[in-house]
């Protein structure tokens, strides 16, 4: 057999393998998302789930995308200089079996420069991107949040 011959066998070989092992999007589980609800004229809110990997392989989500703001990032807090303030990852760890939780004072995905008020009643639109380019989009309905969290030291810096 020629080696032109072999190639695109080899090719859809390579190609049925990949699909048999998934995308991270097909291996995740998303649940309970929401969006924080924010007044008229706020600038920023933020959108929590939990997402469960169901897969023996580790994956992360890296991105997010939504139309409610100009620019959509992952974002933790962290305690620095004994005031908690928010800060931007690259990625959030979805260790394989294993669940991680977007919640208010921890990681969640930050809506920066929103676009529109978020309403309670209201759902957000959100794609999750993952680190093999594979996305989930989701629906996350927008609550209004009780934020224990949101006291004199709150500071959000990039």
């Amino acid at each position: 057999m020629k080696l032109r011959n072999v190639l695109p066998v080899l090719g859809m070989v390579m190609f049925s393998a990949t699909l048999m092992a998934g995308t991270a999007a097909d291996s995740v589980t998303v649940s309970d998302p929401y969006a924080r609800a924010v007044p008229p004229g706020q600038p920023n809110s933020a959108s929590f789930m939990t997402i469960v990997n169901n897969s023996e392989k580790d994956h992360a989500l890296v991105n997010a995308e939504s139309p409610v703001s100009k620019v959509v990032e992952l974002h933790t807090h962290r305690m620095e200089e004994g005031m908690m303030k928010m800060r931007r990852v690259e990625k959030i760890d979805l260790p394989a079996g294993q669940t991680v939780a977007l919640k208010p004072g921890g990681l969640h995905v930050m809506f920066i420069g929103l676009k529109q008020d978020l309403k309670p009643g209201e759902n957000v639109d959100v794609t999750l991107i993952f680190e093999d380019g594979s996305k989930t989009q989701i629906q996350a309905p927008v609550k209004k949040l009780q934020m224990k969290m949101m006291k004199k030291g709150m500071k959000h810096m990039h």
